[in-house]
């Protein structure tokens, strides 16, 4: 008699479910020594529902029909010199942030989630953690296969993997994913899964690629498409994780709200990086920050808290300062990095005319009042020839590891400060949400290397700035300071002039 033909279902059981084993000479709780350092209490893994509901020969079929695609795009970008098409060179510093800033943390993902999913003892949360770790790595992979075209001709792409774990404003990214993944099991899949995939990745993904096919740069968008896919499997998966613990007893759900306001506060601290470029770094606008951050968690995010209402969870501690600063932080960002451009690997500019108008436009309550001033002093001093660099050190949150930069909500001209003592040491702090995380875990962020302090002890690479540059693997001049200066500009000028004359070498520098 034939056997009986499987259904979908069954066979998913059999290619996921049926692969697990009992331990015969190993004591569960030694095999999975994570599940209770937390607090959390599951008493039934079998309630778990996989999101993806995948069988791995599927997903590597799947995705080995986007990886055909995606290469075969790359491949027409390089052979017609894609670069040409964007806006202008200022762009390709937006790719440099997202390669220095980003694509690290993809990686760091991977390695989180194979993590995880070897703590957990039920094999449908394995098989979730296994298939998002791969496809991590996937999206590190086709990132720095994509940006390398860039490579060939722009300057500052070329130690993206050694400055992040060196330059000064990377250890904002780097600090977030090493907090994550040295907590718990649990605590990890709430803080990267839910509170940064799902309430936060619209956030990142979608300026990232509609800036890139606003501003001509179709190798990004390809391969922003190849990953939304799976980003959208991670964001269920996010979403799943929290309404599983919360069913799973009472006892999770304070432990969880904990979590969700840290990894909300930890996560749009980082964005402070998005905001700039999506207001600053862009030649051609989609939108600001503003409006993206109205859309993507104001009304989205508040829908998704009212939902989870249900399982007791409230809206994020402090998401009222972020409605605040919504207006302030993109400037005072790229102010920051005007002032210490010569310390980062890209190139600043002050806005032009155009560009002020449109900020002002899109921030009228703030821009003409706080910042359009800065920018028109600076614009004065580089057109005498006096290009402003600052040459002292800011102070760091010791929490977010960004400089003291954000505003008191009641004045939006005054710099927030506070301040925790901790076993005879004073700690400082951006924002009333990063004190509350370092006095919830002192003895975890007191170990935080923050940059300014190591090199005022003469750690990273000598006394002197021009040390530091030099242990950052940059080239002073080249892949860093003004941008109008640059040879990324002079070059650009030099190609697009000629390009429909002749072909368009790789980079060199032009006197």
């Amino acid at each position: 008699m034939a056997a009986k033909k499987m259904n979908l279902r069954e066979k998913y059981t059999r290619m996921t479910r049926d692969l697990a084993w009992d331990f015969s000479y190993q004591r569960d709780e030694d095999v999975y020594k994570q599940m209770t350092m937390e607090g959390i209490k599951i008493e039934d893994w079998d309630k778990w529902e996989d999101p993806f509901r995948l069988t791995m020969d599927a997903y590597w079929k799947y995705q080995g029909e986007k990886e055909r695609k995606l290469y075969a795009i790359i491949d027409a970008f390089a052979q017609n010199n894609g670069h040409l098409n964007v806006t202008d060179a200022r762009y390709v510093n937006a790719l440099k942030l997202f390669l220095t800033g980003v694509s690290p943390l993809e990686y760091m993902a991977h390695r989180g989630f194979a993590m995880v999913g070897r703590q957990f003892p039920g094999v449908g949360a394995q098989v979730a953690c296994q298939m998002q770790a791969v496809d991590e790595l996937r999206h590190v992979q086709t990132q720095v296969h994509t940006i390398s075209q860039y490579n060939k001709y722009f300057n500052g792409f070329q130690e993206f993997r050694h400055q992040h774990d060196r330059v000064w404003y990377l250890s904002v990214p780097k600090s977030f994913f090493d907090d994550a993944v040295s907590a718990g099991p649990f605590e990890f899949l709430t803080a990267i899964s839910f509170s940064f995939e799902y309430v936060l990745t619209n956030l990142l993904f979608m300026p990232f690629m509609s800036g890139a096919a606003y501003n001509g740069d179709m190798a990004t968008v390809t391969f922003g498409f190849s990953a939304q896919s799976d980003e959208a499997r991670h964001m269920t998966l996010g979403l799943e994780v929290i309404k599983f613990i919360l069913e799973q007893h009472p006892d999770n759900l304070p432990i969880v709200q904990k979590w969700i306001d840290k990894w909300f506060w930890r996560g749009y601290r980082l964005l402070t990086l998005v905001a700039m470029m999506m207001d600053y770094m862009l030649p051609k606008r989609v939108m600001s920050w503003r409006e993206a951050w109205e859309m993507y968690f104001e009304q989205n995010g508040g829908a998704l808290f009212e939902d989870l209402a249900r399982y007791g969870i409230r809206k994020p501690k402090y998401w009222e300062q972020s409605v605040v600063e919504k207006d302030v932080i993109s400037h005072a960002a790229w102010g920051t990095f005007y002032n210490y451009a010569h310390a980062a690997p890209f190139h600043t500019w002050t806005p032009n005319d155009e560009e002020m108008e449109w900020l002002s436009a899109k921030y009228p309550d703030t821009f003409d009042k706080y910042f359009r001033p800065r920018y028109e002093h600076w614009a004065e001093q580089e057109k005498k020839g006096e290009r402003f660099y600052n040459p002292s050190l800011p102070m760091l949150c010791t929490t977010c590891q960004i400089p003291m930069v954000f505003p008191e909500l009641d004045d939006l001209a005054l710099t927030c400060y506070r301040s925790s003592e901790y076993e005879g040491d004073t700690y400082h702090f951006c924002s009333d949400g990063c004190k509350d995380i370092f006095d919830n875990e002192p003895e975890k962020y007191v170990q935080s290397w923050l940059p300014v302090h190591q090199i005022y002890q003469g750690n990273c690479g000598g006394a002197t700035v021009e040390d530091v540059v030099k242990w950052y693997h940059m080239e002073d001049g080249v892949d860093n300071r003004e941008y109008l200066h640059s040879p990324d500009r002079r070059n650009w000028d030099k190609w697009t002039k000629k390009a429909t004359e002749e072909e368009v070498p790789p980079k060199t520098a032009v006197g």
